[in-house]
């Protein structure tokens, strides 16, 4: 015999009412907001935690190259025996000097680069030096590129194409190549040493490309260069919130993308030592 249903059953059978179910997908509405939200501010920290790393790896990287190049700029051969020939046994009564080829650029650069131009020109004596293991002397210099295309000099240019945002460098047959990407700007200071009339003691100066002398780029004495390097993740943009200073020196507002300004600077080894003006 089947049971009759109460209405006291009845009543505890029904289902939700409306202002049940709304207070329930508005709660389930909210908690996706939340997560969303969540997501959203995990995945912006995570891209420009990302987007840092990259940056300072390209801007190590362009440091190496120039690096490289800056700690040989000016080297050149020390004959162990100039009066003699090459293959001729080297006795510890032969004299000694250091070979000055023509025509090498030790340290030069332009403010403005032309066509064929660079900020940052470098440039040291190739030669040959016996190895072992090797049945001739071989050159273990090399340029910008990793090439030692000519016998007598290494020479590297580094400019910045600032269409593309890509660091390039042209080795020394000027075949040109890229470094880094995301350079947002690329500025070369060169540091002049100038004798103090007075005291005698030498006193440092920096000097722009287009401000050194002709005649000065032998009291040339270090470089500093800046790196500016742009994110490629999008950022809010909070206007004059967020400010950072560049390599002009200025503070400026950072926009929608990551600012990362990098600087190194280079000591010349060969400075006071007569060279060509730079080209």
């Amino acid at each position: 015999m089947q049971a009759e249903h109460s209405p006291a059953r009845l009543r505890h059978q029904r289902g939700m009412s409306m202002i049940e179910l709304l207070v329930g997908l508005t709660i389930g509405l909210l908690t996706i907001a939340v997560a969303i939200g969540t997501l959203v501010i995990s995945r912006q920290v995570s891209g420009t935690v990302n987007d840092a790393s990259q940056l300072q790896l390209q801007a190590a990287q362009a440091f190496r190259s120039i690096g490289q190049q800056a700690r040989q700029a000016g080297s050149v051969r020390l004959n162990l025996a100039i009066a003699k020939e090459d293959a001729q046994p080297v006795d510890a009564g032969d004299a000694v000097a250091f070979e000055v080829p023509k025509g090498v650029t030790t340290v030069g650069g332009k403010s403005a680069p032309g066509q064929g131009e660079y900020q940052l020109v470098l440039g040291y004596q190739n030669y040959t030096e016996d190895l072992v293991g090797s049945a001739t002397p071989q050159s273990q210099f090399r340029d910008c590129l990793g090439q030692a295309p000519s016998d007598s000099v290494i020479r590297s240019g580094f400019v910045l194409d600032k269409a593309s945002g890509v660091l390039r460098c042209a080795g020394s047959n000027d075949q040109i190549q890229p470094v880094i990407a995301n350079v947002a700007d690329f500025r070369v200071r060169f540091i002049e040493q100038q004798a103090n009339v007075t005291t005698g003691m030498p006193t440092m100066q920096y000097r722009t490309a287009d401000s050194v002398a002709a005649d000065a780029w032998p009291r040339i004495h270090a470089v500093e260069v800046c790196l500016e390097m742009e994110g490629t993740e999008n950022l809010p943009d909070t206007g004059a919130a967020t400010q950072y200073v560049n390599c002009a020196n200025q503070s400026v507002a950072r926009g929608s993308r990551l600012r990362m300004v990098f600087r190194n600077t280079y000591q010349i080894r060969s400075q006071g030592r007569p060279s060509p003006a730079a080209s």
